[in-house]
């Protein structure tokens, strides 16, 4: 039978090998989650938050067992992994507290006696997700949807199916029925041709624009529902008055963590002339110091890259950006031995048109450009086919309020790295995607609301 093969990125060892679902077992797992969707919607807003409590409880209790599963399969830093699976814990107590608010019905003035709308589940969602952050994608996405009373089928990236299947196994572990959550280990272009299935009602999406796009064409074909997040080129930008070494710290932080593999971390670092060269210094010499190496060390702050078509691609995007005269300031590059490991890379004198400005670059290298005023900063940070989110560095925080109504992105962030909360809606502006995940929009992206007029 065919199978999909787990690597560890940063040995380059098959870690497991998993058959694919065939034809057969997947009509099962769709006719599974049509049959418990009818319990599950069924199931009070209350029980449901009880259920979520349970999954915060699970992920607990396993916490340290699943961040070296991820970091295994996947190639984080243990610490960041460890994050993650807290991440997911906050996630699903966050909609275990405010379920019920959520769906509580909403009574409107109207000329009858009685108007109001009421929020309805749509059925089985699939979601469809990336390797980059192998829980908390998948969790982002299922648990607003479960907590709606929707029911969930899971195809996550091959690179990651050792966690796919054990995502499954604590929404068992925390007592949810079984058709409720399920993984489909399958190809993409399976994936992809389930969305015209009348039991499908809906898709999440993460990952890149080409797929994206071919997910957006084949749910609207058959008049699905879908959601997309589809990556970004976030602007990173410090004002001549923000305090440099702040902003230097957060920027290290937020370009390099996972291996510069997320799609919120800070891309395009566009800094003030003036404070430029201060900037500068203090960020190479804090990149200087990450320690790159083994992930599962508590020590290590990059860890591999997840293969290594992903890090030839990063590679020819910084040639290429050199062969058009950007200037290295910290060579990096291909690191010898086994697995995926990639030392950061920093340039300046960067052309617009350059490939690590104009392209998502998911890997550790980070541009640097600078502007003399504010409005060439803005111009700057929108000229970008994406609009993800944005960070802006000053001490006039009136100022910042003033600048963010010009720039084009779905999460903006001052004085501070770009982050996900549950308590947010979070998504994109342009080609970053459609809809949005989290807070109550995000419940509500996959349900129906019905409208009610009593005379």
């Amino acid at each position: 039978m065919e199978s999909i093969r787990s690597v560890n990125p940063a040995t380059g060892e098959v870690i497991g090998d998993f058959e694919l679902d065939t034809e057969y077992i997947v009509e099962d797992k769709i006719r599974l989650s049509g049959k418990y969707f009818k319990d599950w919607k069924s199931t009070s807003p209350f029980d449901r938050s009880m259920y979520l409590d349970n999954v915060a409880g699970v992920l607990r209790e396993r916490k340290k067992e699943l961040a070296g599963m991820i970091t295994r399969e996947m190639g984080k830093p243990v610490k960041e992994s460890l994050g993650e699976v807290e991440k997911c814990a906050l996630l699903s107590e966050y909609f275990a507290r405010n379920v019920e608010r959520f769906l509580a019905a909403e009574f409107v003035d109207t000329d009858a006696e009685t108007s109001g709308f009421l929020y309805e589940p749509m059925g089985t969602i699939l979601n469809i997700m990336p390797w980059n952050f192998p829980f908390w994608q998948a969790m982002r996405a299922a648990i607003p949807a479960l907590a709606g009373g929707n029911v969930v089928l899971l195809k996550h990236s091959s690179n990651v199916s050792m966690c796919a299947l054990e995502i499954e196994k604590i929404f068992c572990a925390a007592g949810m029925p079984p058709g409720a959550y399920q993984t489909l280990l399958i190809r993409g272009e399976t994936a992809s041709g389930l969305i015209s299935r009348e039991e499908i009602r809906a898709v999440s999406f993460t990952g890149s624009n080409p797929a994206g796009q071919k997910v957006a064409s084949e749910a609207g074909r058959y008049m699905k529902k879908y959601v997309l997040e589809l990556g970004g080129s976030d602007p990173f930008i410090v004002l001549r008055d923000a305090d440099v070494e702040k902003a230097a710290e957060a920027a290290v932080k937020s370009r390099f963590r996972n291996a510069g593999q997320s799609c919120t971390a800070a891309k395009r670092f566009i800094i003030a002339e003036s404070i430029a060269e201060e900037f500068t210094e203090e960020f190479v010499n804090r990149t200087e110091k990450l320690k790159v190496g083994d992930p599962m060390d508590p020590a290590t702050r990059i860890g591999p890259m997840i293969s290594a078509k992903q890090r030839e691609k990063l590679q020819k995007q910084i040639d290429d950006t050199l062969k058009m005269g950007a200037q290295v300031l910290l060579d990096g590059g291909n690191m010898e031995g086994d697995g995926f490991f990639y030392m950061p890379t920093v340039l300046t004198h960067v052309k617009e048109n350059a490939p690590v400005l104009t392209e998502e670059t998911f890997g550790p290298v980070a541009p640097i450009i600078t502007f003399s005023e504010e409005k060439e900063a803005v111009r700057l940070a929108n000229s970008t086919r994406f609009g993800l989110g944005a960070s802006i560095w000053t001490e006039d925080r009136d100022r910042a309020m003033d600048l963010i109504r010009n720039i084009q992105a779905g999460v903006i962030a001052i004085n501070h790295m770009v982050t996900s909360d549950p308590a947010l809606p979070f998504g994109g502006y342009k080609e970053s995607g459609i809809g949005r995940e989290l807070y109550r929009v995000g419940m509500q992206e996959f349900m129906q609301i019905k409208s009610l007029k009593v005379y």
